[in-house]
C-alpha cells in the first residue's frame, strides 16, 4: 500500500536541522515562521497532483512543486539572517552608519529590515537620499510614503549651492541641460558630489548599501563588507550583497514590503527619469500586488535588473555607461573645493565689483569659470602659471552662480570664458581651446600691438 503522505523537504529538513540543533533557534534575527507559514507548507507538503509527483524508492512520493517551494523558504530564511547579521555589525560596531537609499527594490528590502531590527527608531541608522533634479516624480513621493510608514526622518541632498527640491534654483546656476553637454560632469554635480557630502555630513564611518552580485560583472565580486572608494576608506556594507533579483521580490512578497510604484509599470530599476526605461520596452513584466504579471525572464536573468538604466548614454570612451560614478574607483576625485585658492589670481565675489573692473579704465583678464568644470579644473595649473608673470591682473569669476549676468557682460557660454578688459572697458573673448601658460600670455600681447 503506498503512502498517502509526500516526501518533501520540510519531512527530511526537519529530521536534519533536530539532529544538529535540538530545539536551539538557528537564527537571532530572522523570525520563526507563523501558524500561518507552517499551515501553508503543510498544505504544501501534502497536495498530490499527478503533474508534480514523482514516485521514489521505496513507493514513497516525491512532491516536486513543494519541494521548491519550501526550498526557496529556506533559502531565504538563510539569506535573512545573513543580510541581518551584516546590518547588527553595521550599525552597533560603527558610530554612524548611513544607508544612501535610491528607493529601488533592493533598498526596500534593506529598509524593512532597519526598521524590523528598530534601528531607524533608535537613530543607529540614518537614512541618507541624493535628489538629482531628474528622478521620476514617484521617487520622492515614494519617499515621502516611506518616511510617514516607518517613522524616519531622511537627510536628503542634491547639487552644492541649490537648495532642496529648487529645480530653478539648479537649472539657473547649473543648467537644464547639462546631462547633455556632458554626463561625467552632470554624474559628479547632481551625484558623487551631493552623495560624498551627504556621507561627510552624517559623520559616516559605516555606508550601508543594495548593491548585489547579480547585478552584473561590475559587481559580481562584491562581498557584504569591504572598503569604500568614497570619503577616505570608510567601512561599506553590502547586506543583500549575495542575493538574486528573485530573492528581492520574493522577501518583498513574504512581507509585503512599500515598494517602488514603477514596479508595477514595468520597471525593474529606477533612476532619473530622462534615461530609465521598462524591459521589456512594452511594460509587459511588471510586479503588482506582491506577485508577477508577465513574463519574469527578461527581470530576473543575470545582470538584468540596470538593463533599463543609462540607456542611451556613453562614457566619454565610447563605451556603455552602466555606473552613475558613485560606486566606481577614483569617484572621489570629485570638487569639495573652489579653485585657484592659492597664488596670483584674484577672486571677483560679486558681479558689482565686476563691473566695477570692467569700467575702471585698466586692463585685465577675467576667467569666468565653474568649480566642478573638468575644463576649468583642466587648466588651473596653467593659469596660476601665467599669473605669476602676467603684464595685467588676473581675476576669476564664478559664472555658473551668475548665468544671466556673465552672458550680457563677459561672452559667456560656456565654462571656462577667458575675456580680456580694454581699458576702453571693451571686453574681448579669448577665442581658442589652446589653454597653456603661454598661449594666455600670447593672448595678452595681441592686445600691446593694437595698442600700438
Amino acid at each position: 500500500k503506498k503512502p498517502t503522505t509526500p516526501l518533501t523537504m520540510l519531512t527530511y529538513a526537519t529530521a536534519v536541522a533536530a539532529a544538529i540543533l535540538g530545539a536551539t533557534s538557528i537564527s537571532g534575527f530572522a523570525p520563526a515562521l507563523s501558524s500561518q507559514s507552517l499551515a501553508r507548507a503543510s498544505h504544501a507538503a501534502t497536495a498530490f497532483t499527478q503533474s508534480s509527483a514523482l514516485s521514489m524508492a521505496d513507493d514513497k512520493v516525491f512532491d516536486q512543486e513543494a519541494y521548491i517551494a519550501e526550498s526557496k523558504e529556506m533559502r531565504l530564511k538563510h539569506l535573512e539572517e545573513q543580510a541581518m547579521f551584516s546590518l547588527k555589525i553595521a550599525c552597533e560596531n560603527y558610530g554612524n552608519a548611513v544607508f544612501p537609499n535610491a528607493m529601488i527594490a533592493g533598498d526596500t528590502v534593506i529598509t524593512h529590515m532597519l526598521h524590523r531590527m528598530g534601528y531607524l527608531k533608535d537613530g543607529k541608522a540614518t537614512i541618507m537620499c541624493v535628489d538629482t533634479f531628474h528622478l521620476f516624480p514617484e521617487t520622492m513621493e515614494f519617499l515621502a510614503e516611506i518616511k510617514e510608514f516607518y517613522g524616519f526622518k531622511a537627510e536628503v541632498f542634491c547639487a552644492e549651492g541649490v537648495p532642496v527640491g529648487d529645480k530653478a534654483a539648479y537649472d539657473t546656476k547649473y543648467g537644464a541641460n547639462l546631462w547633455r553637454e556632458d554626463i561625467e560632469q552632470y554624474d559628479k554635480v547632481c551625484k558623487v558630489e551631493p552623495f560624498q557630502r551627504g556621507l561627510k555630513e552624517c559623520k559616516t564611518d559605516c555606508m550601508i548599501n543594495g548593491r548585489t552580485r547579480w547585478q552584473g560583472f561590475e559587481r559580481a565580486t562584491i562581498d557584504q563588507f569591504e572598503n569604500a572608494p568614497i570619503g577616505g576608506g570608510l567601512a561599506k556594507c553590502n547586506p543583500i550583497a549575495y542575493w538574486t533579483l528573485e530573492d528581492t521580490f520574493d522577501y518583498i512578497a513574504k512581507y509585503e514590503v512599500p515598494h517602488h510604484p514603477l514596479h508595477a509599470k514595468g520597471y525593474p530599476s529606477i533612476g532619473d527619469a530622462k534615461d530609465t526605461i521598462p524591459i521589456p520596452e512594452d511594460g509587459s513584466t511588471k510586479f503588482v500586488n506582491f506577485k508577477f504579471e508577465g513574463d519574469t525572464t527578461p527581470w530576473l536573468d543575470y545582470a538584468s535588473e540596470r538593463k533599463g538604466r543609462f540607456v542611451g548614454l556613453e562614457n566619454k570612451d565610447g563605451s556603455t555607461k552602466t555606473e552613475c560614478g558613485i560606486h566606481v574607483a577614483g569617484a572621489e576625485q570629485t570638487f569639495d573645493r573652489d579653485l585657484w585658492e592659492e597664488g596670483k589670481v584674484q577672486t571677483i565675489a560679486s558681479s558689482d565689483e565686476a563691473l566695477e573692473i570692467i569700467k575702471g579704465d585698466k586692463e585685465a583678464i577675467v576667467v569666468v569659470y565653474a568649480p566642478w568644470c573638468q575644463f576649468c579644473q583642466g587648466m588651473e595649473d596653467e593659469l596660476t602659471k601665467y599669473a605669476e608673470s602676467a603684464g595685467v591682473p588676473v581675476y576669476k569669476f564664478r559664472g555658473d552662480e551668475e548665468r544671466d549676468f556673465v552672458q550680457a557682460n563677459l561672452n559667456t557660454e560656456s565654462f571656462p570664458t577667458v575675456n580680456f578688459i580694454k581699458s576702453d572697458g571693451s571686453v574681448v573673448k579669448y577665442d581658442s581651446e589652446a589653454r597653456s601658460a603661454d598661449d594666455f600670455a600670447t593672448f595678452e600681447k595681441s592686445f600691446e600691438k593694437s595698442t600700438a
